[in-house]
């Protein structure tokens, strides 16, 4: 399939990212298209199974549901109007958890998710670190996890009643961190995150 020539410039909304069919994974952030990196590395989707399989056996008869990659997420700045023409943001989270079911439509979520989880390499770290983060404080994410393989580590923030990310701490090792939005009744062993 032919790459689509887009000029990198231009503001598009949700309706125009439909009707790019081609094989570039790209995102939009306030209009503007970001290009994701390829296929992530084995170690992304060995951390990023290790989290579906703990979420999965979480969830499991509760009323949130987990996604990952590539699912749409789109983030209406104007809340009286999630039609197409009107979002400009769009993005893709390695994984997300949402617990109002109203959020969802066949193609994806509308509006913040509740739980986020991006699983970070050297050439998304900005992107991940401060992009997202931004754009998932700004729309109200309840929880966001930054991961980062090499290091084995894990990076908290749990947004405040401020509507500001309070970071929970750095996690490695045999860590437990306990998930926030579930208050507590879930604690992710990272033994079984970056060891299996």
């Amino acid at each position: 399939m032919d790459t689509l020539n887009l000029d990198m410039n231009k503001r598009y909304t949700y309706a125009d990212y439909l009707t790019w069919m081609d094989d570039v994974r790209r995102e939009l952030h306030d209009g503007f298209i970001k290009l994701m990196t390829p296929a992530p590395s084995i170690r992304h989707q060995d951390i990023s199974t290790n989290f579906m399989r703990i979420l999965s056996i979480f969830l499991y008869k509760k009323e949130c549901k987990l996604y990952h990659a590539p699912t749409d997420v789109r983030f209406p700045k104007n809340t009286k109007s999630n039609s197409d023409e009107h979002v400009y943001t769009v993005l893709q989270p390695d994984l997300f958890v949402v617990c109002d079911l109203s959020k969802l439509d066949a193609r994806g979520c509308v509006g913040a998710p509740d739980f986020i989880i991006e699983i970070i390499s050297a050439k998304n770290s900005q992107r991940d670190t401060r992009d997202k983060f931004e754009i998932y404080q700004e729309h109200g994410v309840r929880e966001y996890w930054i991961i980062h393989p090499n290091d084995e580590t894990v990076n908290v923030f749990v947004l405040d009643e401020h509507g500001k990310f309070r970071f929970k701490g750095i996690f490695s090792g045999d860590d437990k961190i306990p998930v926030s939005i579930f208050n507590g009744d879930l604690e992710v062993d990272l033994t079984e995150v970056f060891g299996l």
